[in-house]
């Protein structure tokens, strides 16, 4: 039925901020531990860890960056190739406020109580994260060419279709080795060069990721996809 000139079409219900802005849950909370990590993985580098029982050693930053490899292929799978190459660019901007606020931190001077009751945590303090610099300046070398690496190989790697669990285990642990090694040599250069010999660590560290990306980073990446999806699930539910 026609209407009249008095009638008017009821107004379309506006839009919430909640809606314009919404995105799975799984990637937002993907993002959130993605952004944690590329701060800690700087932090954990300033030692490097025996590989009992050889002589050889890592970086400890290894375990957090191994888990930005994790989050960064989940996203991948999930969400496409695009969107997981932004939130690697995007994880420059945690560790650019993280590195400027440690500056801040050293500059300023302490409380007159930690000056002379914890002067030994002090001075600790301060030649840890003063002489970290060089691990600030070459995780992001090392972190844009590996993981962004790390985010082509694994697309490249899934062709037209979707392979299962077992096509996912690979295309994961092949991305993780090749990504990782190249890693490896770059951050341990760029960080230790000129320090001390940087052999053992070198050899230790692209052994150590490759055989983590072989044995552990496809179990993690296939539990990733599960949680995420678990988590887009339970987001979904919500919003209906």
């Amino acid at each position: 039925m026609a209407m009249t000139d008095t009638q008017t079409a009821a107004p379309a219900a506006p839009a919430t901020a909640s809606a314009q802005l919404s995105m799975p849950l799984g990637m937002f909370v993907f993002t959130l531990l993605y952004g944690g990590m590329t701060v800690l993985a700087g932090v954990l580098a300033y030692k490097q860890v025996q590989l009992w029982p050889t002589q050889l050693a890592v970086e400890s930053g290894i375990f957090a960056f191994l888990l930005l490899v994790v989050i960064s292929s989940t996203l991948s799978q999930l969400y496409g190739r695009q969107r997981a190459q932004s939130i690697v660019w995007w994880g420059f901007l945690p560790l650019l406020i993280a590195s400027v606020l440690m500056q801040l931190v050293l500059n300023l001077p302490a409380s007159p109580e930690m000056a002379t009751g914890r002067a030994e945590d002090l001075a600790a303090f301060e030649q840890v994260h003063s002489t970290v610099w060089r691990v600030w300046a070459a995780g992001p070398a090392a972190y844009i060419v590996s993981l962004l690496l790390n985010v082509w190989i694994f697309d490249r790697l899934k062709g037209q279709g979707e392979s299962g669990t077992l096509g996912l285990m690979v295309r994961g642990a092949i991305a993780s080795a090749l990504s990782q090694a190249i890693d490896s040599v770059i951050f341990i250069f760029l960080a230790f060069y000129g320090l001390f010999p940087i052999m053992n660590l070198m050899i230790g560290q692209v052994l150590a990721k490759v055989v983590l990306s072989i044995v552990l980073v496809p179990l993690l990446i296939t539990l990733g996809v599960k949680a995420a999806r678990w988590l887009d699930a339970r987001g979904a539910e919500k919003q209906a």
